[in-house]
C-alpha cells in the first residue's frame, strides 16, 4: 500500500497552532461524572437509560434509542437486526471510516463498495442498482461530514428490492432530508459519540430502532444476550438464547453525554457559524467545498473538506508551516487488505483521492481562527 506522508504535517503542540480536532466536554460534565463516581452505578445504570430517553427527545423521535459503547457497536447491532448473515452482501460506501464496513465482515457477509458521487463524498446513487444481486440484503450509507445522502432515491431502491437501509450518522446528529429526519428514512440509524464528534460521551454510540421488538433485542445483544432488566428484577430464567456482546454504554460515559445534551443547541449553533464563515470566506472556490449546503437538506457539519486540485501536499505543508493542522481523515476502503477487493474500478474516487483535504472545524475555534485558516488556504490555492 502507498504510504501517505501525513506525519510531517501533524501539529505536535496545539499551543503553538490550530489543531484539526479538539474534543468539547462541557464543564457540567465534571459535576455529572463526579456524582456518578460517588454513586452505586458506574457501569450500565440509570444514567444510560436517562441518556437514551433524552437523546430520543432531542431527535424528536418516537423510535427507541439503544445506547452502546461505540458507533461501531451500534452498526454491528444494526447489521444483526437487519438479518445480515454469512454469504449475504451489503452495498456500502467506498469512502468512510472502516468502522462502517468492518461489522459486515463480523457477520460473515461481503461488503460491496459503491463509488462516491461526482459532486459529494457520499455514496453515488446512480451506481447502486447495478451492484444489486440475489445476495444483496441491505444498503449502508454514511452522511459524510454531516451532509445527508439522497435519501428519497435510496429509500425507493430499498423498497423496490426489499432491502434494509442502514444510515451511519456518525458524522451527524441533526440531519434532515426534504424536511424529514434521517432516522425516518432508514430502517436503522446509528450515531457516534466518539471523543471528537459533535456530541461526545468520551466514546459511545446509539442505535435508533423503528420498533420496540428490535430495541428490546438490541438491549439483550449489547449485554451478553442477557435480559438485564429481568435479571435485575430477579425474574430472569438463567438462559441465554441470543449471541451477545459487551457493547453496553456505562453511566460515566452517559453522564458526559447528558452534560453535552444540555449544550447541544450551543454546540450546533457555533459549528454552523464557523462553517458558514468558511463558506463566506472561501466563496471564490465554493465549487471545491464538498459539504457545500443544498436547499433540500439540513445538517450541522462535522467536517469541512476541500478539493485541492492535486495541490494537497503543497497546501498541507503551507498550512502546517503557518501552525494549522489538516489531514485526509478517511481513506477509500478498497485499499485495505482486510476487504479483499479485486476490482478497484471506482472512477469518481480515483479522480479526487489525491486532492481532498479536511480543515479544522471544532468548538475550540474562533471566527478569527477561521478567517486566518481561510486566508492561508486562499494564499496557496
Amino acid at each position: 500500500m502507498r504510504k501517505e506522508p501525513m506525519s510531517e504535517y501533524a501539529l505536535m503542540n496545539e499551543k503553538k497552532g490550530i489543531p484539526l480536532f479538539k474534543p468539547y466536554v462541557p464543564k457540567k460534565a465534571i459535576e455529572f461524572v463526579s456524582d456518578t463516581l460517588n454513586s452505586r452505578w458506574i457501569g450500565e445504570g440509570p444514567k444510560v437509560k436517562e441518556f437514551e430517553i433524552k437523546f430520543q427527545k432531542f431527535l424528536k423521535s418516537n423510535f427507541q434509542c439503544v445506547a452502546v459503547n461505540s458507533g461501531t457497536a451500534a452498526l454491528h447491532l444494526a447489521y444483526i437486526l437487519a438479518g445480515i448473515k454469512k454469504g449475504d452482501e451489503v452495498i456500502c460506501p467506498l469512502f468512510t471510516c472502516t468502522a462502517t464496513n468492518l461489522p459486515i465482515l463480523y457477520q460473515g457477509a461481503k461488503p460491496v463498495f459503491c463509488d462516491i458521487a461526482k459532486h459529494s463524498l457520499n455514496i453515488n446513487v446512480e451506481d447502486i442498482e447495478s451492484l444489486i444481486t440475489k445476495n444483496t440484503k441491505a444498503i449502508s450509507v454514511v452522511d459524510y461530514g454531516g451532509l445527508p445522502n439522497e435519501y428519497e432515491e435510496i429509500r425507493k431502491i430499498c423498497d423496490k428490492y426489499e432491502l434494509k437501509l442502514i444510515s451511519d450518522c456518525a458524522h451527524s446528529v441533526d440531519g434532515e432530508y426534504k424536511k424529514k429526519p434521517i432516522h425516518e428514512w432508514a430502517d436503522f440509524t446509528i450515531y457516534s459519540f466518539q471523543a471528537i464528534k459533535t456530541l461526545t460521551t468520551g466514546d459511545g454510540g446509539i442505535l435508533v430502532c423503528r420498533n420496540e421488538l428490535n430495541a428490546k433485542l438490541a438491549k439483550k445483544i449489547r449485554w451478553f444476550g442477557i435480559d438485564r432488566e429481568k435479571k435485575q428484577s430477579g425474574i430472569w430464567e438463567n438462559d441465554v438464547t441470543n449471541l451477545g456482546y459487551k457493547y453496553h454504554m456505562n453511566d460515566i460515559a452517559a453522564s458526559i453525554g447528558l452534560a453535552s445534551l444540555l449544550e447541544i443547541d450551543l454546540i450546533l449553533s457555533k459549528r454552523m457559524k464557523l462553517f458558514e464563515r468558511y463558506i463566506n470566506n472561501l466563496s471564490s472556490i465554493k465549487e471545491y467545498i464538498y459539504e457545500y449546503p443544498k436547499i433540500d437538506r439540513k445538517f450541522t457539519p462535522w467536517l469541512i473538506t476541500l478539493n485541492c486540485k492535486s495541490k494537497r501536499h503543497i497546501i498541507m505543508k503551507y498550512l502546517r508551516n503557518n501552525g494549522i493542522e489538516s489531514a485526509q481523515v478517511h481513506y477509500r476502503n478498497d485499499r485495505y487488505s482486510i476487504f479483499n477487493v479485486v476490482n478497484h474500478h471506482f472512477p469518481n474516487m480515483s479522480k479526487i483521492e489525491n486532492s481532498y483535504l479536511v480543515l479544522p472545524l471544532h468548538m475550540g475555534l474562533t471566527i478569527n481562527d477561521v478567517d486566518y485558516i481561510s486566508k492561508k488556504v486562499l494564499e496557496v490555492f
